[in-house]
């Protein structure tokens, strides 16, 4: 194939992406990498992207509202926001660090990840009853691909608002055999000059994609395989270091 711009040949490429149909409803316990090999031939070099729901089923994430015991805390900030205080209460017990309390819970789960909630998910799970996120969901993704018996990658998705934009998108909160970032710097741009600070979230971009096709509510299709991507597999972590992150204090303050 030619470079119509730089006459240069480069190698055609694209990429596959596949539904996995028939994943039954997941229960404690439940083999995830043995359903997804049952159901789709996977091939070195695939990426397997699974919601977080199913994973945290998988990994026994579910709770009853009715073990949680509010505390004053919890009691306050429920009253203020019109929610069960025992829900406001799960919030807090997932939360390493809580960055907003009104007009909605923002914080950071103990693995690294900000958003509302802390993730817990109400819904897919009956009458009064939650979803954590998993517990440590690169470490979830890890287990899962040394299960796949391919030397593929897995990425672990939710859906999360983004700030200064409208909805939610998918974004990755576990990733294994494939880099979270793709780093640019140093690279040329058209014109010669040399890159200095992109970063590239390909692992956020990858479940984004992931999430256009499994779709939201009651589609029932929690897992999405990429074929034909080129990754590097390893390198960085899409959460913001403490250390630089400039809105955290602002938001605290």
């Amino acid at each position: 194939m030619l470079d119509e711009i730089s006459g240069k040949k480069t190698e055609a490429a694209s990429l596959q992406g596949y539904l996995i149909r028939g994943i039954p409803v997941i229960k404690e316990g439940d083999d995830l990498a043995l359903i997804v090999r049952s159901l789709f031939d996977l091939q070195d070099g695939d990426v397997l992207c699974l919601a977080s729901t199913v994973v945290a089923k998988a990994e026994g994430r579910s709770r009853d509202l009715d073990e949680y015991s509010p505390g004053p805390r919890a009691q306050k900030i429920a009253l203020i926001l019109g929610k069960d205080p025992r829900f406001v209460q799960a919030v807090l017990d997932e939360a390493e660090d809580l960055l907003l309390d009104y007009p909605f819970l923002l914080v950071t789960t103990s693995f690294g990840h900000t958003c509302v909630n802390a993730g817990i998910d109400q819904s897919n799970v009956g009458g009064g009853r939650i979803l954590l996120l998993p517990e440590d969901p690169c470490a979830s993704a890890e287990a899962l691909r040394r299960s796949l018996g391919k030397e593929c990658a897995v990425i672990i998705t939710d859906t999360c608002g983004r700030p200064f934009r409208c909805g939610v998108a998918g974004v990755a909160v576990g990733w294994a055999g494939v880099a979270a970032l793709r780093d640019w710097r140093g690279a040329k741009d058209l014109h010669g000059k040399a890159l200095e600070i992109t970063l590239e979230a390909i692992v956020d971009e990858i479940a984004s994609a992931a999430n256009l096709l499994m779709g939201e509510a009651g589609d029932g299709t929690p897992a999405v395989v990429f074929r034909g991507l080129r990754y590097p597999q390893s390198g960085g972590t899409v959460f913001m270091p403490i250390e630089k992150d400039v809105i955290r204090p602002r938001i605290k303050s």
